[in-house]
């Protein structure tokens, strides 16, 4: 799509230019910046030489000389990075915010979980975690290799939910999802149990199977059990799961390895951090992985938690956080916000309330004759705090309103209600799929030029952004998030190049009527005349 293509440099989306620039990387495209030479030297000579004389030819010369072999590849060089520049910035700030839609997924809670880790040949391993994601039990099933085998998988996973008395099944969506998922549902029916099948993204959960953190963590079990142990707690807790992979490994950015790698990693760091801080950690169940994000925290005070914990049991109280090694008062000042302790010895320790502020709440709780307690259980008795009489040099109107808002909610999750798509039995492969299905799935990546679609048959179905939305949008990113359900249109099917084109907006009701959105050409392409759909985006943004 980018033969004998010209287009403006100015207007090039991030996309493009990061495209263009692995394609030349590649060599499989020459690059070249082209500039108004004549219009150029004509100002030049115009301004550097004046009046006639008779060394006129010779300076006419020399400007141009200058110009051809030092001026212009100079300034060539310096507009190239300032566009390679600027498409990382736009890049990295996709990458973010995608991966900041990921992290705060909702989570399914506190329930028992059945792991799949499916596969074919090799068959499908199983792993339960309990309520807290602790690792209970394992084993390996192979439904998919011969009717002789199918009745023993049976028989096998539904020991597995029994023994472990599971309260949710978690599949991969990787080789044999969709097959594995039938299976579990019409096991479960067979059973007459009604459990509810969640297919999980388990994209970078390889990763961690072979990671440093997770050989700490299970060091005598196979990478493709860990991988369904991740399966299991991702569902559980997206953020605290997510949080042992490289952000880089997830795959929901654009040409991330194309951009600046330092910038990537402090950005991806920043969005992390950020996350962790906004959910709040549980001090008695979170990995050193997850508490090393805490403000005010690294690495081996997280560990000093987890050892202290594993050695002396469950923290009753923040306070006790000061027993633990290598963390002082300026430490517990910046992080004890941030930690939760359910059911511990203060009720405020379940909520963001800083230890700092606990005598100004026991103090509002004295003057309503009531107790801290109280106040927790009951928000209506919140309510009748005035404000205005506990408003000091120190303490403010703002993180007293805070203080009252966490009082009416401790302990509540932020992030939105847990649910999931609902995808169609009776469409598994790419080749099941038909133009005109209205179908639910949902969003595994946000690209400047579209979105990525999960519908449940292997491959990743595209959204170009203008099918995103009936109003016009410049990108993706401002009509859907990672993570969020979608109903989608099937535009087109191409089997032999595996690519299928989807339409959100023509999925909403009365939307097979609406126009195609027009939008401002991007550029002369003379090589091809149809760039709608998986042309018009033209790139492997994910393998």
């Amino acid at each position: 799509m980018y033969y004998d293509y010209q287009e403006p440099l100015k207007t090039i989306p991030s996309h493009r230019m990061l495209a263009m620039r692995r394609g030349e990387k590649e060599e499989f495209l020459f690059l070249s910046i082209i500039a108004p030479v004549d219009e150029i030297l004509a100002g030049l000579k115009s301004r550097l030489i004046k009046g006639d004389s008779i060394f006129r030819p010779l300076l006419e010369v020399i400007a141009e000389d200058a110009y051809r072999r030092l001026v212009a590849p100079s300034i060539e060089v310096e507009l190239r990075l300032e566009s390679k520049n600027r498409a990382d910035e736009a890049a990295i700030a996709v990458f973010a915010e995608n991966l900041k839609n990921l992290l705060l997924l909702p989570p399914a809670g506190s329930k028992r979980v059945l792991g799949v880790d499916p596969g074919l040949r090799t068959g499908s391993k199983l792993a339960a975690v309990d309520e807290t994601g602790r690792f209970l039990g394992h084993c390996t099933i192979y439904p998919h290799t011969g009717s002789g085998n199918i009745e023993p998988a049976k028989r096998e996973l539904l020991r597995m939910i029994h023994s472990h008395q599971s309260e949710l099944v978690a599949i991969g969506n990787g080789t044999a999802g969709r097959e594995m998922e039938l299976f579990v549902r019409q096991t479960l029916t067979e059973a007459g149990l009604r459990l509810p099948v969640v297919v999980v993204n388990e994209a970078g959960a390889s990763v961690y199977s072979a990671s440093d953190i997770a050989r700490e963590e299970f060091p005598d079990l196979d990478l493709t059990v860990r991988g369904a142990i991740s399966i299991a707690r991702r569902l559980q807790d997206p953020l605290a799961e997510l949080v042992k992979i490289d952000p880089k490994s997830i795959g929901v950015g654009q040409y991330q390895h194309d951009v600046n790698q330092n910038a990537l990693k402090k950005a991806l760091d920043a969005v992390v951090e950020s996350c962790v801080n906004f959910v709040g950690v549980d001090l008695n169940t979170a990995s050193w992985a997850l508490l090393s994000y805490v403000s005010g925290l690294n690495e081996t005070q997280a560990r000093a938690i987890t050892s202290h914990r594993d050695q002396n049991g469950p923290f009753a109280s923040r306070q006790a956080l000061l027993k633990v090694s290598r963390f002082g008062p300026k430490t517990f000042e910046q992080a004890a916000g941030f930690l939760r302790i359910r059911n511990g010895e203060n009720p405020l320790d379940n909520t963001a309330v800083h230890p700092e502020n606990y005598s100004l709440v026991s103090a509002m709780a004295q003057d309503l004759s009531t107790t801290v307690a109280d106040m927790v259980k009951e928000p209506s008795i919140v309510g009748r705090i005035d404000l205005k009489r506990y408003v000091t040099d120190l303490v403010g109107l703002p993180t007293l309103r805070d203080i009252i808002e966490e009082l009416k909610k401790p302990g509540r999750d932020p992030r939105a209600k847990f649910e999931t798509a609902t995808l169609r039995d009776d469409v598994t492969t790419i080749g099941d799929l038909q133009e005109g299905m209205i179908l639910q799935g949902t969003v595994t990546n946000v690209a400047a030029f579209g979105a990525f679609v999960d519908i449940g048959v292997h491959q990743d179905g595209l959204v170009h952004v203008s099918h995103l939305s009936r109003r016009f949008i410049r990108e993706a990113g401002e009509a859907v998030k990672v993570g969020e359900i979608v109903k989608v249109k099937v535009l087109a099917v191409d089997l032999q190049r595996k690519r299928i084109s989807l339409s959100i907006k023509e999925a909403e009701p009365g939307g097979e009527k609406e126009k195609p959105a027009s939008r401002p050409a991007a550029g002369k392409n003379t090589g091809a005349a149809d760039l709608s759909g998986w042309e018009k985006a033209g790139f492997r943004v994910k393998k």
